[in-house]
């Protein structure tokens, strides 16, 4: 009982009193940091918002994405801020932290040769995120590979292409992506027409389709502009090619597109216009003339 004493009596009480104080100070600013970062965040999930909001993307989605980047960076900001925080305590009490950071480092680079997939596939996933390149319900084509979007990850996209196949991409492995329903689709329209055909009056009555469906009730709305007609685009081997697109609601393109050629196959087929297949002419050289004349002296004998 008297040592106990004794070492209470020869400790510094003073300098016990001012190392908790400043314990209490950074605890104290550590909450300061952390109330000010969760501001900050806040303040970019609203800014977040409003442009998906003025981008036409759908409040459910845009909500979903941005919950789950702001809370991705409000994990990571509570870890560093306590780690640091910590680290400085341990200073503060007198600990030597350098031989604790020489150890991190080694297993944080031990732990980045390990997982450097997985650490690029989570960063890419993020920015991807992030930048609204892609989302769920859209139709893409990533590494040549064309699909609706059923999940974005940070780790991976998940695709289903049209005869139900699931592709699972890691973000990391990503080197193009083409989102096809962005803002606005397109249905390309090539259309081919035979030589003989007047191309003036062929581009005048595909227009006059056109504006029909943009007139329909239920097709007009999903049209984002009049149907356009380029005009001709090539010479082709039995066709005279004509170009058009049609402009329309995300992913509503190949509804509207496979209602707009039916109905010009229609009006092609009430105008008299044709639509050619290809044929060929087989030339048999010098030996082409006896072989027709022999064709027809067999023909005159049957008679």
């Amino acid at each position: 009982m008297e040592q106990l004493s004794e070492y209470f009596t020869q400790l510094d009480w003073e300098g016990l009193g001012v190392h908790a104080l400043r314990i209490t100070l950074i605890i104290v600013g550590a909450w300061i940091a952390l109330a000010i970062l969760k501001g900050l965040l806040l303040r970019l999930q609203k800014t977040l918002m409003r442009r998906a909001e003025a981008e036409g993307e759908g409040a459910f989605e845009s909500t979903k994405r941005v919950e789950t980047l702001t809370r991705l960076l409000r994990q990571a900001m509570v870890i560093v801020v306590w780690i640091v925080t910590a680290l400085i305590i341990l200073r503060e009490l007198g600990i030597d932290i350098a031989p604790i950071l020489a150890s991190a480092g080694i297993v944080g680079l031990a732990v980045g040769f390990g997982a450097q997939n997985l650490v690029k596939d989570v960063i890419s996933g993020f920015f991807i995120i992030m930048e609204n390149q892609v989302r769920v319900g859209d139709v893409a084509i990533i590494n040549g590979t064309g699909g609706l979007v059923e999940k974005v990850n940070f780790r991976t996209l998940v695709l289903r292409d049209l005869a139900g196949v699931v592709h699972v991409f890691p973000n990391g492995t990503i080197n193009t992506l083409a989102n096809v329903t962005r803002e606005w689709s397109a249905f390309i329209l090539d259309i081919g027409v035979a030589y003989k055909e007047d191309t003036d009056k062929v581009v005048d009555l595909m227009k006059k389709v056109g504006d029909e469906l943009r007139s329909d009730g239920y097709f007009g709305r999903l049209m984002v502009a009049d149907v356009e007609i380029f005009g001709v685009d090539k010479f082709g081997d039995s066709a005279v090619m004509i170009k058009g697109r049609i402009k329309t609601q995300p992913i509503k393109q190949w509804e509207v597109g496979r209602e707009y050629l039916r109905r010009l196959k229609k009006a092609f087929d009430e105008a008299g216009v044709e639509i050619p297949f290809p044929h060929r002419s087989i030339y048999f050289g010098e030996a082409s003339k006896p072989i027709l004349a022999q064709m027809i002296n067999a023909s005159q004998k049957n008679i």
